[in-house]
């Protein structure tokens, strides 16, 4: 009987020894080694390619911020919510993010008007960004959309955001498909860490006007800047403001511009305060993005700009006379 009973515990404590094993190599199937984990590290920059490669990572939320922007009868211009766009398609598992609804204040009259910090992260955390999440933006034409949205997150002190360089028609160049399948995100909580210093008022920029130390950058084209025509009150640009079109950040491809040729553009210490503008704070957001990523360590964008710089008639504006243009 003692024989007996030592071979059964013998044959006993074999299959538990085989079922610790093989319960070992299924846990070890489930869960990834850590050399399998997914990679969290992204730049502020991606490419399509990028993005085919991540597209699944639990981690990531991909963001469209298209705005339209069309001619009523009357040629005047008309800001057109995107989602229709977006429903035609987009790129898989992406949302929509409203820049004429949810992320803006509604309340005032301005076009594009910031919210609080408070609505903005709710709307954020709406679309499924959470503090853990990784966050890529674009757009359907020229980025400038996704950079405003990438500006407001940063705003509130989320950095882990990127933008897709070149947009949806890099992704489709890149062989990327394009989905009309509705996404229902999963609501999470985004933290608001706010750096106010990063989006201003007109007070600060008033204050900036003759302090050689505070630079202004009108992002509009030349010819708006020059005052040669003008899409609000009044003509020109702000008085001592410098100007960089954000034309001239994109390539003909719709791509940004190498680091050499983007930061030919930008004059001035890295380390001294700049404040981007524009008509309603978007294009300026694209100024202000690349000079973030050129290592402009205190810049910050005026995001009522024109609309309500020049309709207030106290505050100065220049134009740029025949005269001046250096051709005499």
């Amino acid at each position: 009987m003692h024989m007996h009973l030592k071979n059964r515990l013998t044959t006993l404590f074999a299959i538990l020894a085989t079922s610790v094993v093989l319960s070992a190599c299924t846990r070890t199937d489930d869960q990834p080694d850590v050399a399998d984990e997914v990679d969290t590290s992204m730049d502020s920059l991606v490419s399509a390619a990028w993005l085919l490669e991540h597209l699944d990572d639990p981690d990531l939320v991909v963001i469209d911020a298209t705005v339209l922007i069309e001619a009523d009868a009357s040629g005047n211009l008309l800001s057109i919510n995107g989602r229709e766009s977006f429903e035609a398609g987009h790129i898989p598992g992406a949302v929509f993010a409203d820049l004429l609804g949810d992320l803006a204040d509604m309340d005032s009259e301005l076009e594009f008007a910031v919210p609080s910090p408070e609505q903005f992260a709710a709307a954020m955390g709406a679309l499924g960004v959470g503090g853990d999440s990784r966050v890529v933006l674009y757009d359907r034409f020229n980025t400038v959309w996704a950079t405003r949205v990438w500006w407001m997150l940063r705003w509130i002190g989320f950095d882990q955001a990127a933008i897709l360089d070149g947009g949806l028609n890099a992704w489709t160049a890149e062989g990327g498909a394009i989905s009309t399948d509705a996404v229902a995100p999963t609501a999470k909580t985004l933290t608001v860490n706010l750096r106010a210093d990063q989006i201003v008022g007109q007070d600060e920029v008033r204050a900036a006007i003759g302090n050689d130390s505070v630079h202004l950058i009108d992002a509009m084209t030349e010819q708006h800047y020059r005052g040669e025509w003008a899409m609000y009150a009044r003509p020109g640009h702000i008085t001592g403001a410098s100007n960089v079109p954000t034309t001239a950040l994109f390539d003909e491809s719709g791509k940004f511009r190498s680091h050499d040729e983007l930061d030919a553009l930008f004059a001035g210490d890295r380390g001294e305060r700049a404040i981007t503008y524009c008509g309603g704070g978007i294009a300026a957001a694209a100024d202000a993005y690349v000079m973030h990523r050129l290592g402009f360590t205190d810049v910050a964008i005026y995001a009522a700009s024109l609309q309500e710089w020049a309709a207030d008639p106290d505050n100065p504006m220049d134009v740029v006379l025949e005269f001046d243009d250096g051709d005499d």
